[in-house]
């Protein structure tokens, strides 16, 4: 099996990682996706998801429930910019804590950069982690995104200060998966 085969058989709208499995959100993923965000670890980059933003934000078309074993472990969701002159696609993700570590974010994350390259016909990727998660960066980093730039005080955080963020991109030749 190559590296770009997915592991596990899944439905048409599922994709499919070499371990997680990345299904459409729905109602039936709030509960988990709230739980997710609310652990300390994660809301201290993902603050201030109520019910009502993550039934606003993180479900429909460009969601995706990330699954281990059938079981909700993350989430991870994509924006597009559409204009033929400046088409790319931007990724954001979400692990529960217990996930850590174990490569479970980068599988998940390569699963919807190949969607996005092979089936949204995207050329450039962009995710923003946050400038002193290394965690993430590192992740992001092993699925070929390169650092762009740092912006400066790009978002908000659950303290209300204001925080750095690296811009990160990936070209369809640069990736690693």
């Amino acid at each position: 099996m190559t590296g770009a085969e997915p592991a596990v058989t899944v439905g048409s709208d599922a994709l499919a990682g070499q371990t997680v499995v990345l299904r459409p959100t729905g109602a039936q993923h709030v509960g988990s996706f709230m739980e997710i965000l609310q652990h300390p670890e994660v809301s201290r980059w993902w603050g201030g998801y109520d019910l009502e933003r993550v039934r606003r934000e993180l479900l429909g078309p460009h969601g995706y429930a990330v699954e281990l074993a059938g079981e909700v472990i993350g989430l991870v969701i994509f924006r597009e910019q559409n204009d033929p002159d400046h088409r790319y696609a931007g990724i954001d993700i979400a692990l529960h804590p217990d996930a850590h570590g174990q490569g479970l974010g980068t599988d998940a994350m390569r699963a919807l950069v190949r969607y996005l390259f092979d089936r949204r016909d995207h050329h450039r990727i962009v995710i923003d982690p946050a400038a002193h998660n290394e965690r993430a960066i590192r992740s992001c980093r092993r699925v070929g995104f390169q650092p762009v730039g740092v912006m400066r005080r790009y978002e908000r955080s659950a303290d209300g200060t204001w925080h750095d963020a690296l811009l990160m991109d990936l070209l369809r030749e640069e990736f690693i998966g």
